[in-house]
Order: C-alpha cells, then sequence, then structure tokens
C-alpha cells in the first residue's frame, strides 16, 4: 500500500485544507477492502453499460471505460496494481486510475451513483460468490461424511448422554447426525442467499437519482434476482451480513461440536477412532503423543466467528438510517468469517477423510454400562409389566450387575427371573449389542439397515455434485 503524496481527493472541493496523515491513516479502508475489487469493478461495468443504454453515457464513453477496468481488474490479479491509502478505499482507487488512464470518461462513470450504494452492492457480490464457494465445502464435507456412515452402518458403538454410557448406537448413525447438522447449516445459509441477491445499486447516497436509470437491466446484468425497495435501507443494511456471519457462527457450532467428539475418541482412553499422522502434530517434549491438532484449532476458531457476530450486531445496534461510516468496519469481520469457515470445511473434510475405526474398541466400550437396560425394560413391557415397575426391575438388576462387575448379557437366566419372574430365555436376544441395534428399525433409528437407507435418501436429496440443493 503507497501512501505517497497525491493530486486533491476526488471530494476535495468543498474543502480548504487537505487531510491530516493521522486522519488518513485513521479513516482508510482499502488495506481491507481491496479485496473484493473484482466485484466493485464487476458492478462499475455493469452500471456503465446500463448509463449507456438510457442515454446517460455515450457508446464511446461505455467502451472505453469498460476496457479501461478490465484492463484494471486485469493488473490487480496479476499483482500489478498499486494501492494507495491516500485514497481511502477500493473504490476511489480504481476510479482515480481509471480517469488517470482514459481521461474524462473515467470522470463520468460515478454518475447517478455513489459509493453508498457501490459499496453495497460489491459486498453482496462478494458475499453471493463467498455463499457458493461455502456450500459447495459443505456438500464435500457431507460426501466424506456419508461415505463413512455407509462404511461403518453395522459398527456399534456406545452412544451417550451426559457423556455417561447410554445406549448402544452404530457409528454410521452418529455419522450421519453430523450430516444432519450441515445439511440445516446449506439451508440456512441458501436462504440467506436469497436475501443478499438484491440489487442495491441505483440507490445513490441514499434518495435515489434523478436519472433516468434502469435498475431491473443493471440487475439481470449482474445476476441480482430482485431490488433493493428502498434507498435508505438499500445503503444502510447490512443485515444480510449479520445473518451470514450467524448462519457461520451456527456452522462453526456445529463443527467445534463435531471436533470435540474427535478429540475424545482419538485419545487413549477412548481409542475409538484413529487419524492420518499428516493431520495430527507431535510433542516438542514427550516424544509418544500425537496431537489432534486439527479438530482443536477448529473448535478454537469457531470463537472467532462468534466473536464476528457479536462484533456486527453492536456495529449496528446504535445507527440512524442512512449510511454511516461505522459500516466501514463491517468488512473486516465479514471476510475473516469467510476465511474461516471456509477453511475449517475444507481442513475437516480432507481429515475425515483419513479417519479409521477401531471397531473392536468401541465394541468393547459399547459392552461397559449395562448399556441394553432400556431393552430390558422394553422386553418387560411386551410381557405386560407397566413401563414404571419394568424401569425398577431393570433398575435393581443393573445394580446387581454393577456389583458384581459385569454386564447384563452375561448375568445367568435364574438371576434375571429373580428381579422378574416373567422373564424367559430368549431375553439374551435383546440383550445383545447387535439385538439393541437392530430392534430401532424405524425412520430415524440407528438399525444398520436404516442407515444404510438415510444414507441413500441423503444422497438422492443432495442430488449430483454442483446441482442444486433439493430442499433449498
Amino acid at each position: 500500500m503507497s501512501d505517497e503524496t497525491l493530486p486533491p481527493k476526488l471530494w476535495a472541493g468543498r474543502f480548504t485544507e487537505s487531510t491530516d496523515a493521522l486522519v488518513e491513516r485513521f479513516t482508510e479502508s482499502v488495506s481491507v477492502d481491496h479485496r473484493f475489487a473484482k466485484h466493485d469493478i464487476r458492478g462499475s461495468i455493469a452500471h456503465a453499460t446500463m448509463l449507456a443504454e438510457v442515454g446517460v453515457l455515450s457508446e464511446a464513453d461505455r467502451d472505453v471505460i469498460v476496457s479501461g477496468l478490465e484492463a484494471i481488474l486485469a493488473d490487480i490479479e496479476a499483482g500489478d496494481f498499486e494501492w494507495r491509502v491516500s485514497l481511502e478505499d477500493v473504490h476511489m482507487n480504481v476510479e482515480s486510475v481509471l480517469t488517470e488512464r482514459i481521461g474524462d470518461a473515467g470522470k463520468r462513470l460515478h454518475t447517478g451513483r455513489s459509493r453508498n450504494d457501490q459499496v453495497a452492492t460489491g459486498v453482496r457480490l462478494f458475499l453471493r460468490e463467498a455463499l457458493d464457494d461455502i456450500a459447495g465445502a459443505i456438500r464435500a464435507l457431507q460426501d466424506v461424511i456419508l461415505a463413512i456412515a455407509e462404511r461403518e452402518a453395522g459398527t456399534v458403538m456406545p452412544g451417550f448422554t451426559h457423556l455417561q454410557p447410554a445406549q448402544p448406537i452404530t457409528f454410521g448413525h452418529h455419522m450421519l447426525a453430523w450430516f444432519e447438522m450441515l445439511d440445516r447449516d446449506a439451508e440456512r445459509l441458501a436462504e440467506c442467499r436469497r436475501r443478499v441477491n438484491r440489487l442495491p445499486l441505483g440507490s445513490a447516497a441514499l434518495a435515489g437519482t434523478p436519472y433516468p436509470i434502469d435498475r431491473a437491466m443493471t440487475a439481470r446484468l449482474l445476476g441480482f434476482e430482485g431490488l433493493c425497495e428502498n434507498s435508505l435501507d438499500a445503503v444502510s443494511d447490512r443485515d444480510f451480513a449479520i445473518e451470514f456471519v450467524s448462519d457461520c457462527a451456527l456452522a462453526m457450532v456445529h463443527l467445534s461440536r463435531m471436533s470435540e467428539e474427535l478429540v475424545l475418541w482419538v485419545s487413549a482412553p477412548f481409542g475409538f477412532v484413529e487419524l492420518g499422522d499428516a493431520w495430527c502434530t507431535g510433542s516438542s517434549i514427550m516424544p509418544q503423543k500425537k496431537n489432534p491438532d486439527v479438530p482443536e484449532l477448529v473448535r478454537g476458531k469457531s470463537a472467532r466467528v462468534i466473536g464476528h457476530l457479536n462484533a456486527l450486531l453492536v456495529l449496528m445496534k446504535g445507527q440512524p438510517l442512512a449510511y454511516n461510516r461505522d459500516n466501514q468496519e463491517d468488512k473486516a469481520p465479514l471476510f475473516d468469517t469467510v476465511d474461516t469457515v471456509t477453511d475449517c470445511l475444507r481442513v475437516f473434510a480432507a481429515m475425515l477423510g483419513t479417519l479409521e475405526c477401531r471397531r473392536e474398541r468401541m465394541r468393547e466400550a459399547a459392552r461397559l454400562g449395562c448399556m441394553t437396560a432400556t431393552d430390558l425394560a422394553d422386553y418387560l413391557v411386551r410381557k405386560a409389566v407397566p413401563f414404571r415397575d419394568a424401569h425398577d426391575v431393570v433398575g435393581r438388576a443393573v445394580r446387581r450387575a454393577v456389583e458384581t462387575g459385569r454386564d447384563l448379557s452375561e448375568m445367568a437366566l435364574d438371576e434375571l427371573r429373580a428381579f422378574s419372574p416373567v422373564i424367559e430365555s430368549d431375553v439374551f436376544e435383546v440383550l445383545t449389542l447387535e439385538g439393541s441395534v437392530a430392534a430401532r428399525d424405524h425412520p430415524g433409528g440407528t438399525a444398520p439397515a436404516r442407515v444404510r437407507a438415510a444414507a441413500a435418501r441423503a444422497k438422492a436429496r443432495l442430488g449430483s455434485p454442483g446441482t442444486p440443493r433439493g430442499r433449498c
């Protein structure tokens, strides 16, 4: 970023003094907002094209403006564009260089618009593209999860409540729970994209413009599905950014919960899964360590996005209509949210691709804690024992099993009958881990056949890679 002495600013006509150097550094945003230069230029090309169509610009001016903007974009993408802090923001930098290169035609580009509606348009274009990238990253992670779910549809593991052994489930069923979290995230972001995809350009500073602009044409050129209907709201609205970061914060909460489970599962006391060495790190002092740094960092990065949501809410809460300079502060949290969420989704998908289940360890853990106790209670209910009485019977049987260091399935039939005479030899069919998971044979249940069917439905719901999501 250059801070050299420049000609007077484009808005300097009303002022008699140059901007103080400290104010210049304090108020500049180009160090951040240069990131959406491509989108700003795209909006300018559409604006110039529309102005020529309605007769505000000549075709000759339009052509030289468009070719000039395309050349600037090529320079930016090649890293050959000099960003000047003294020109404040991405808009002034581009317009100033355009005017330097093409002369008076460059000065006509800003006819009928303001930086207020210009920045709102650029941010929406940027965010729309980011939403599409994030949707693809969610889809890629879901594909990995579905592959694991199908592969491990019959792998028995302990299910937990309160992090205490509760009931046996399958690992595939657990993976499908992760899939559903991400599916809701994708739905929310798809809804957010529809609200992002409205055109503010044409609102000018706050009241609209007296020029005979064609906003519908500009919207078509830029791929917007509708217009922001009120000029005051259009230039000051940042709801779409807050909604996006809110959706991302919840997605990061989901990734954080998944990360927490991975951290537990790879630990020695659990030992349920193994992650590839390339996705873990070692210790500088303890040579035996294999640390799950990637899920730990994903868990930690959720705090950044949650913090960005709070920052944007506080940023907007006291602003009167219309645009205020406060809104300059929306971009750093917005951009970092995009980067953080995209990176976390991509690294998570790649890491999960290396996951290996230690099936015997999972099964061994599922045998602890009398996790088929509920199955025994259901067995008694089917023998006409009221559920509350059955609950009491099983509770006493569990106490006996714990006292003797055994599982319910290891108790003799006579021992079990001492708690209820209706218990017969067929009870051992429901006390096995396989019998327990197979009994949950309904939509949403953990039975292996249901897990495979749910994975198949999920694949159909997603459609082919790159196709629109059916539920959105």
